[in-house]
């Protein structure tokens, strides 16, 4: 750079440069970011070192031997020989010749699985591990046996161990304070239970590099209990958890066992993985129930609803669906799109709605059905019902235009997908009080629904609320004791099939209190940072 700068200031005029143009020239070349990307360059043109030789494995052997009868009489040819045999000295050695002879590549061991873990492993991997442990204190870790040896199955997420970091998962165990450990999980398990203050463990390590794991969160559909199962490795080291508890998956490496935590803190444990859950839940037989359609059993103007899903045999394959867990997204806090009041008939459901969408028209709106009826007198379209052919509505159906749908009295109702969408668009939720088997199309990132079950009462309770209702003129309609005793079982029939949709329950005991906590509820909506299916955001 130099040499052209000083080229250019005696550059004869025979050239038919410009000056300004050379003026120009040099200022761009005593740039310092041209000098700094001219020096850049250098230092990559620089000549890489290269090794003298490669074989100064043997050129240490050669001279071991050649002083090996000097060392007995030369207090130099002594501490040469001492520091030569030393190993972090050879493994030193060993390592310059490999990068030297460019030998990266590690040696395939596809050949070798059926070895032992001790025999793969050098004696120089050997490593002494030192850990301080109060008395009682779990260590949060858990054993397996592999081709003989003890090895370490899983270490819990925020373990003394796992904190420490000197152990991982698939290191070997052969001895505990000088004594060998044998090949008994258990028995090792109770001497490390039984250790307290310095333990000091000799192990091969397994040098496996473990990639970060994903943030996964789950919310389980069942109730777990550790000290109940007979299949934990180890009860100390397992989570007990309540159904719909959102829980955070640290590890899911062990195909029957996870390593899960609350979000909100606590100790990590083990908790049955989805398969082994699923294999346990596919042995036990679900209770039996009723034939028909889980709505509509009480007679009334509201047994419109008694067919509105053909398909009577879905309720019957909704009670043999397994579900174990549900993935999970932590979202700020939003308005739902839809609100869904799940039920049995005469429970409530559409009181609750009406008082919600009379307080607050704007924030709330619902759908007119549909029907294929001829239109009354009094009735004028688009009120109580949209009034279509009957030829109109089947082929809407058949194009899966309808949430729900059925035939009354010859005649065709339903819910249409498209008039949700209407109250949405409109900036309301829509608020449905619909079959529970719609759940399954509705509890989509489509509707994001907030699913409130509103549960019947006990029988007594059920009975004084209906008694007051009457004496009070509220209504006319007696319900017989059987009719009453139908409503509270297909409480419990709906609970047990479809509680898994659940955002929300509410015991129905007293209409003014459920409205209460039904508007509570949704008003947390707006406030509080939800959890939705993972599938809704991503």
């Amino acid at each position: 750079m130099q040499q052209v700068l000083d080229n250019l200031k005696e550059l004869p005029p025979s050239t038919g440069a410009k000056d300004i143009d050379l003026i120009f020239l040099r200022g761009i070349m005593e740039s310092p970011i041209v000098r700094s990307l001219a020096k850049a360059h250098e230092r990559l043109e620089d000549v890489k070192l290269e090794a003298v030789r490669k074989d100064n494995v043997e050129l240490v052997g050669e001279i071991l031997s050649d002083i090996s009868g000097l060392s007995v009489h030369n207090d130099s040819a002594a501490e040469l020989s001492k520091i030569l045999k030393e190993p972090h000295f050879q493994s030193l050695i060993e390592a310059h010749d490999k990068v030297a002879a460019k030998s990266y590549a590690p040696q395939s061991t596809a050949n070798n699985t059926n070895m032992s873990s001790a025999a793969l492993m050098p004696a120089d991997t050997v490593r002494m591990i030192s850990i301080q442990k109060k008395a009682g204190e779990p260590l949060g870790v858990t054993f397996r046996v592999e081709n003989g040896d003890l090895v370490i199955a899983r270490i819990l997420h925020g373990s003394m161990i796992d904190r420490q970091g000197m152990l991982h998962a698939g290191d070997v165990i052969r001895e505990m304070n000088g004594r060998e450990v044998g090949g008994d999980p258990k028995a090792l398990q109770q001497m490390l239970k039984d250790s307290s203050g310095s333990i000091t463990l000799k192990i091969f390590p397994s040098y496996r590099d473990t990639p970060p794991p994903a943030q996964v969160y789950l919310r389980p559909h069942f109730n777990y209990n550790p000290d109940t199962d007979n299949l934990i490795p180890c009860k100390e080291a397992g989570l007990a958890f309540s159904k719909g508890e959102i829980l955070h998956i640290v590890n899911r490496e062990d195909p029957n066992w996870w390593q899960a935590c609350g979000v909100v803190g606590g100790k990590t444990g083990l908790i049955p993985s989805q398969y082994l859950e699923e294999k346990r839940k596919a042995f036990v037989r679900r209770d039996l129930d009723g034939s028909g359609i889980l709505c509509g059993t009480i007679a009334g103007k509201r047994k419109k609803k008694k067919m509105m899903y053909l398909t009577a045999k879905n309720a019957e394959f909704d009670r043999h669906e397994l579900q174990i867990y549900e993935e999970v997204a932590r979202m700020p806090p939003f308005q739902r799109k839809t609100l869904v009041l799940i039920g049995a008939q005469g429970v409530g459901r559409r009181s609750l709605k009406n008082r919600l969408i009379v307080l607050n028209p704007l924030r709330f709106g619902t759908t007119v059905p549909f029907t294929s009826r001829r239109p009354r007198e009094e009735e004028k379209d688009g009120q109580s019902y949209c009034f279509v052919s009957r030829t109109e509505m089947e082929t809407d159906v058949k194009g899966g235009r309808y949430l729900e749908h059925g035939e009354y009295d010859g005649n065709l109702y339903g819910t249409k997908i498209d008039s949700i969408h209407e109250v949405v668009r409109a900036g309301r939720t829509c608020i449905l009080d619909v079959n529970p088997q719609a759940l399954k199309v509705l509890r989509t990132s489509e509707f994001m629904p907030f699913v409130v079950f509103i549960a019947a009462p006990e029988l007594d309770t059920l009975r004084a609320m209906h008694k007051a209702v009457v004496d009070a003129g509220i209504t006319t309609k007696l319900l017989t004791e059987t009719d009453l005793k139908k409503t509270v079982d297909e409480s419990a029939r709906i609970k047990r099939a479809y509680s898994h949709y659940f955002d929300f329950t509410i015991v129905n005991d007293n209409l003014d209190k459920a409205f209460e906590k039904l508007q509570a509820a949704v008003e947390q909506l707006s406030s509080e940072p939800q959890w939705v299916p993972v599938n809704w955001v991503y």
